[in-house]
This record gives structure tokens, sequence and C-alpha cells, in this order.
């Protein structure tokens, strides 16, 4: 029987694992998903699941009218000693319990693949999970240590994250060099500064090469979340005004779009209260066209569909100085084109 090892990559936004043979010493295969988990909002008993995870979870939060529990970023919560557990269909869930469920998902996605239960895995985790803050950064590796038992791991390791991203590069040095590793992430982005040595490849501790670190928290979430303020709001109404009474005229309140720049909150507006007042400001706004997307935006759940035009514009730019930001459906048309600099003063807002 081969032996196998899996390296993962566990992230704010997506989460990832390498199957490595460790008789050929190569990549078998690699496995990317979402960092997302659904629970369905009815609880059926008889099903061995309540949830998916996933690319299925985007599907079935959107089919299931988003009244189901929809969980993303789960990463953030390992360091924060203020999350002890959360209550969903009257389970108790804590923090290791919640990243056992991406982790076991793509185990098994894994051990489909080879055709085995494999055990053993060395997980990826950043400098500092919480700055330097020695007792948040202790609480976060514990409980993915525990969250990756939960999974069905038995032989855990644990490797920096930056020094993973640089072994690739350090394999094609031929002499020692000063290298600063970027890794941009969903949530955070963190920069570690660190010598590589080829005479080094393969030692399991090089924590002693790492001269500084540090990181903010601000990622490709938040980015989308600028970018949908700053450039998608004024498309669905964010400036329109009403007349709140004879001759008094008022501009819809800007905390409504606080709640489309981040898809997975637009849950926000199924109360029937909410759902009363965007009519009423529909109406007393003269029906204005801008603000009727905002409301076919709710209605038609177009959120997330939003935001993967948002994400193709990010993807254009990484090798274009321009790139059109277009969303056409239901009547809803967006075409603007916006330029690098552009984004990076939106990068600097995040």
């Amino acid at each position: 029987m081969k032996r196998f090892l899996y390296g993962i990559d566990f992230g704010t936004t997506n989460s990832a694992l390498a199957i490595y043979d460790e008789e050929s010493k190569e990549i078998h295969s690699t496995i990317i998903i979402p960092s997302l988990i659904y629970f369905y909002h009815q609880f059926n008993a008889a099903s061995s699941s309540n949830y998916v995870v996933g690319e299925e979870a985007i599907t079935a939060y959107l089919k299931d009218d988003m009244k189901g529990r929809f969980i993303k970023s789960v990463k953030q919560i390992l360091s924060r000693s203020s999350f002890s557990e959360t209550r969903i269909h009257n389970k108790k869930y804590n923090a290791s319990d919640l990243v056992a469920i991406i982790l076991k998902e793509l185990k098994d996605r894994a051990d489909k693949l080879i055709g085995q239960d494999c055990r053993k895995a060395i997980i990826g985790r950043p400098v500092f999970f919480d700055d330097d803050n020695v007792q948040k950064d202790t609480l976060a590796q514990t409980r993915l240590y525990k969250a990756a038992e939960i999974a069905g791991f038995v032989d855990i390791r644990f490797q920096f994250e930056p020094i993973g991203a640089a072994f690739a590069y350090e394999k094609s040095l031929v002499k020692k060099e000063n290298v600063l590793v970027a890794d941009l992430g969903g949530g955070t982005t963190d920069f570690t500064y660190l010598v590589l040595d080829p005479e080094k490849v393969g030692s399991k501790d090089r924590k002693n090469d790492m001269m500084a670190n540090g990181g903010i928290y601000i990622g490709g979430d938040s980015f989308d979340s600028s970018f949908m303020w700053e450039k998608g709001t004024p498309y669905f109404g964010k400036n329109t005004q009403y007349e709140a009474t004879p001759g008094k005229v008022l501009t819809v309140p800007k905390s409504l779009f606080a709640n489309i720049c981040s898809w997975e909150q637009m849950n926000f507006f199924n109360g029937l209260r909410i759902r009363k007042d965007i009519e009423d400001y529909y109406y007393f706004s003269g029906e204005d066209p801008q603000f009727k997307n905002l409301i076919t935006l709710i209605e038609n759940n177009l959120g997330y569909s939003v935001f993967q035009s948002i994400e193709k514009t990010k993807i254009t730019l990484t090798n274009a100085d321009s790139a059109v930001f277009s969303y056409n459906n239901m009547d809803i048309n967006i075409d603007e084109e916006y330029h690098y600099r552009i984004m990076s003063r939106l990068s600097q807002k995040t």
C-alpha cells in the first residue's frame, strides 16, 4: 500500500489539500474548496448531515432563500477567546467543531481519491494568529489541532505558512538570499522577511531563519466590500432621495447599503419591516430606477453573482492596467471601466 501525506492550507476564503506520495515524492493531486459551511434552515432528523461545505454551501444558501445559517471566515475565530460556542439546530459547535467540518470535507474527498484513510497531515499556520499575542496564538493552534483530530487525523504537524510558500523558490536557488514573502489572503495580508538557503532545503525547523514578520487584517474580502461600497452601491440607489413629508427631501439611509457589501449578509433584508421600508423609499423616491435595482437584487438573490463580477474585475487587473466592471442581469446594467490607480486607492481605504 502506498504511503501518503496530506498538506493542508486552511484559509479564510479557501482551503486546499495536497496529496503527497511519500514513495515517489510527488504531488498526487490537489483539492481546493471555499471555506464555507451552510446549515439548512429546516433540520432533518433523518439526515446524516444537516449542512453542506464549499461551493455547495453557496448553492444551498441561495436555494434556501438565505434562511439557514451561513458561516464564512471561520478561521478568524480561532484566536478569539470571546468565542466559546454557537448553537445550531439545538446542537453546540465550538471553534474546533466548525473548523473540523471543513477539514473533514477535504479529508473525505482526498481519501476517496487515494482509496485510503490517510491520517497524517502537515497543516499550515500563520506566524502569529493574532499579532504578537502569545496567549491567543496558543489558543488558536490548540483549537486547530483539536479540529484536525476531530476530522480524523492522528499524526499532525504544523508549518508556518510563509515558510511553506518559500520552499518552492528556495529549491531553485544556488546561493543564500534574503527574501520578503507576502501572503495575501481573504481575511489578512501577512509579510515575512527571511533567509532562504539551498543548503537548508528539507530542514524541518526554520523559525530562526525568519528575521521579521507582520501583517494587517485586510484581505480580499475587505477589498471586495470596499469596491462594492465605492463603485457598486451607487448603481443600487445609495444616493437616492425621497420625499419624507411634503417638501422635505431626504437621502435613503446609507446603512441599508452596508448590508449589500458582503453578499452573505443580505438576509438582513428578509424581515417584513425592512421590506416595507424599502417599498416606501421606492415609492416616495418617485420610483427611482437605481433604487429599483436594489429591490431586484434582494428579491432575486443576486448578491453572490454581483460579487462574482467584482472578482472577475480583480482577476483581470492582475495582468492589465484597466478592466470593465460588468454586470448585466434582470434590468441591472453596470458597465464601467476602472484603472489600476483607482483600484489601488480602494485598497488603501479598506
